[in-house]
């Protein structure tokens, strides 16, 4: 299996952006991270993607600013928060799959970066334990954590994102935050249609094909059930590539 191609040309698209850093980060880490990857005519801003990124950088410098110590970011690719915002007491774990990671890791080697606080987990979303994964790597459950979760379950099937978030609750103590961007369609459109759709018209959408479509309602009744409560939502992009952007925090035991 090849490194994500996906996950490569988000992060072309992202080195073009401007974004902020904290002081002990690099604001050059993106650019850096991406040196030697393969250009693509689709490595220009789809719609909503500077708002989705612009989200989960907010919500990563929340974190940080309010104390959080630890930052779980799944499906994490060539994410470079780790980096960009680097400080001080804040531990960053990222989960992928095995080739990505290991590819992400040459890549640090290769630019020379500061990884003290970076642990790479390899991880199959669809058959791994992530709560396993996480205890294992030194994640503690006993401290708030700020979960990511970018552009990740509209890979997953239900089933597999049921199972997923409900492992990464059971490691969620008070304080925690989920943050999600969920594909999103209409009331009453059909899902598997709108899927066809949007993989066809997608670079990458026979190889990493969008497996979940749903509606907001249907969301909502899904973070629920894995044990966690919306905050709020918001939209982003346009047409068939609506993204619902959306912080849960975990509900009580």
């Amino acid at each position: 299996m090849e490194p994500s191609r996906t996950s490569q040309i988000v992060a072309l698209i992202r080195a073009g952006l401007d974004r902020p850093s904290t002081p002990l980060g690099d604001p050059n880490a993106q650019q850096k991270l991406c040196s030697g990857m393969r250009p693509s005519r689709t490595a220009r801003p789809w719609p909503g993607i500077a708002t989705r990124t612009r989200f989960f950088d907010e919500q990563v410098l929340k974190a940080v600013a309010g104390g959080l110590d630890q930052i779980v970011i799944c499906g994490a690719g060539y994410d470079d928060r780790a980096l960009r915002f680097r400080a001080q007491g804040v531990r960053f774990f990222e989960l992928d799959q095995p080739t990505t990671q290991a590819d992400k890791a040459r890549r640090l080697r290769n630019m020379g970066a500061n990884t003290d606080a970076l642990t790479l987990i390899p991880a199959d979303f669809r058959h791994d334990d992530v709560a396993r994964l996480l205890r294992n790597s030194g994640h503690s459950a006993d401290q708030p954590t700020l979960f990511v979760c970018e552009g990740l379950l509209v890979y997953l099937d239900k089933q597999t994102i049921s199972r997923f978030l409900g492992g990464l609750r059971s490691v969620a103590s008070p304080g925690s935050t989920l943050a999600s961007s969920l594909a999103l369609r209409r009331e009453g459109e059909d899902s598997d249609q709108v899927a066809r759709i949007v993989n066809s018209h997608r670079l990458t959408g026979r190889t990493e094909p969008w497996l979940t479509i749903l509606s907001a309602s249907e969301y909502s009744r899904l973070l629920s059930k894995a044990g966690w409560v919306v905050d709020y939502a918001s939209e982003a992009g346009g047409g068939p590539s609506r993204l619902l952007l959306v912080p849960a925090r975990p509900t009580s035991p």
